[in-house]
């Protein structure tokens, strides 16, 4: 039976509930327990999938194809453990489970209550996902106090009455330091905690979100008033670089803590790695500017993973990455001054119409300007169009996402369009997803010569996937001939998941989303290549035929 850590946040939301449930579970893990994690989100919607980046920041896709929260990138981010569909539940999914018994009548005609009915599925959820680990740390969405979250706070109160000695409760939240009164305010904390009191909840650590470093005093003061430990009262300062978490809990002694309450057998800790990432992110060497060219630029959260592959990929050679969030709408135009000065582009995933020519004049500015390129899904479908509008000649090509009428419709839904060898490729229907969508890892076969071959250094690769149109293969032919390699194909190679062109110093673009496979310790082999090639653009080191590479 594994332990397990339950961590709740409370006063404001944002506090960093999933950096610091990461940052121990990494501290953890160096120390040689097997750990996991799960994410229990209190909204009602089945998954995020159908959420908007604006609201809710990225959809995190697992390699067994969940769409979930995106704190389960932090958790890959920071620990070796692969998520899965077990490591994020939500109240939608939850009564979803609870309704499919009751009208099978699993519950042998009994009322149906929250109590015990929804809190035994998730409890039943927790243990599932935890089991066959040392450890497994338990994120509860939200803070204390919400009326959407109460079923989880109680499931968890109960877990910890059952697991007794195996189980304990770490609490965030934030100590606000007023520089008019130039003094911290624990009274926040206070009534935080009260409130998880109220509920039946005893924290055994609290994590103190401030600006500033907790004294002695203070520390002992909300010790007092919460009935925690002195030593467990643990400042969570900000940090300078996320991967710093790890280092800086450690030092307070919060791994301490948790393996002698938990009674945990544990070696020491070994945070070399850490030490490595930190010290070639804050000790750069050189700059380089990326200009991000996508609609949802506005909210920092709708990219997270890639803003963070993009970071992980200048670690390599210490180089520090600039990003240039652009609105593509912006340059739908084809007013293109807002790239003049960058040393690389990207066009990320996406949906819909809106800002879709904006990307199309970025990756036409990239590519007759010999500028490095990087397209992601919707970025490899807008390369597509580009491609096909101004260098095959075909005016008007389009995907038929955005333009049904399209006389060229060069990307579209699988069923729209007949494959290479005549016969139509229907692709299952989600019901829940509300349509077709290729979703989770996918084995990728890559061209021998390519750059993606170079870059990868492997025949074949697994990325994972998240969109609905793809490639149309009526015009594999003519965009070769125009000088466009295919350099992955799917398994069966009916799909193209990798295109590029050799005349050009740097142009490559997938249909399927690596940053979900990026991490600070050893980054993922595109980012660092495209970060790498920008640098050498910036040096005038880049060559004019990647072939020649």
């Amino acid at each position: 039976m594994a332990s397990l850590v339950f961590v709740t946040g409370g006063v404001v939301s944002s506090l960093g509930k999933g950096l610091s449930s990461a940052s121990l579970a990494a501290i953890l893990e160096s120390r040689g327990l097997k750990v996991t994690m799960v994410k229990l989100d209190p909204y009602l919607n089945v998954d995020p999938g159908t959420m908007s980046p604006f609201q809710h920041g990225e959809v995190f896709v697992t390699g067994d194809g969940a769409e979930t929260d995106l704190d389960l990138g932090h958790y890959e981010r920071f620990i070796h453990t692969r998520m899965g569909q077990m490591n994020n539940c939500t109240t939608g999914r939850i009564y979803n489970n609870v309704l499919a018994k009751e009208r099978r009548g699993d519950y042998l005609g009994a009322t149906v209550q929250v109590i015990p009915h929804v809190t035994d599925e998730i409890k039943d959820w927790v243990r599932q996902a935890s089991e066959g680990y040392d450890v497994a740390l338990v994120e509860i969405g939200g803070t204390v106090g919400d009326i959407e979250s109460l079923p989880f706070l109680e499931a968890i109160r109960q877990l910890g009455v059952e697991y007794g000695r195996n189980a304990m409760f770490m609490h965030l939240t934030l100590v606000p330091f007023l520089k008019a009164a130039n003094e911290i305010k624990t009274k926040p904390t206070q009534h935080s905690v009260k409130e998880l009191r109220s509920i039946g909840i005893q924290p055994d650590v609290l994590l103190c979100r401030s600006e500033i470093e907790l004294n002695e005093s203070e520390r002992s003061k909300i010790a007092l008033f919460t009935n925690v430990p002195t030593k467990a009262v643990i400042t969570a300062l900000d940090a300078d670089s996320i991967y710093n978490i790890p280092i800086m809990l450690h030092e307070q002694g919060l791994d301490d803590i948790v393996v002698e309450r938990l009674g945990l057998e544990a070696g020491p800790a070994n945070l070399e790695d850490w030490r490595e990432v930190v010290d070639r992110s804050q000790n750069t060497q050189h700059k380089v500017t990326v200009a991000m060219v996508g609609k949802y630029v506005e909210h920092s959260d709708a990219y997270k993973s890639l803003t963070e592959a993009l970071s992980h990929g200048g670690l390599r050679q210490r180089i520090e990455v600039d990003i240039r969030r652009l609105e593509s709408d912006d340059l739908s135009s084809g007013d293109v001054s807002g790239l003049k000065d960058v040393d690389a582009i990207l066009v990320p995933g996406g949906f819909g119409e809106r800002g879709f020519e904006g990307k199309v004049n970025a990756i036409k500015y990239a590519r007759e300007n010999g500028i490095p390129y990087l397209g992601i899904c919707y970025g490899l479908q807008a390369a597509v169009v580009e491609f096909a509008r101004n260098v095959c000649g075909l005016e008007g090509a389009n995907t038929t996402e955005n333009d049904p009428e399209t006389p060229y419709p060069v990307i579209g839904l699988i069923t729209e369009w007949l494959d290479k060898s005549g016969k139509v490729e229907k692709r299952k229907e989600d019901s829940d997803l509300g349509g077709t969508m290729r979703l989770g890892g996918q084995r990728c076969r890559l061209r021998d010569g390519s750059l993606a071959r170079r870059l990868y250094g492997e025949d074949v690769v697994t990325e994972r996937h998240r969109h609905r149109y793809e490639f149309n293969n009526h015009y594999r032919d003519v965009m070769q001939k125009n000088g466009m390699v295919l350099s992955g194909l799917s398994m069966d190679e009916m799909l193209v998941e990798m295109i590029e062109l050799p005349a050009h110093p740097w142009f490559l673009a997938c249909q399927f989303h690596p940053e979900f496979n990026s991490n600070p310790r050893s980054g993922h082999p595109l980012f660092s290549g495209f970060i790498e090639a920008a640098l050498r653009g910036q040096q005038g080191e880049l060559p004019a035929n990647v072939a020649n590479l």
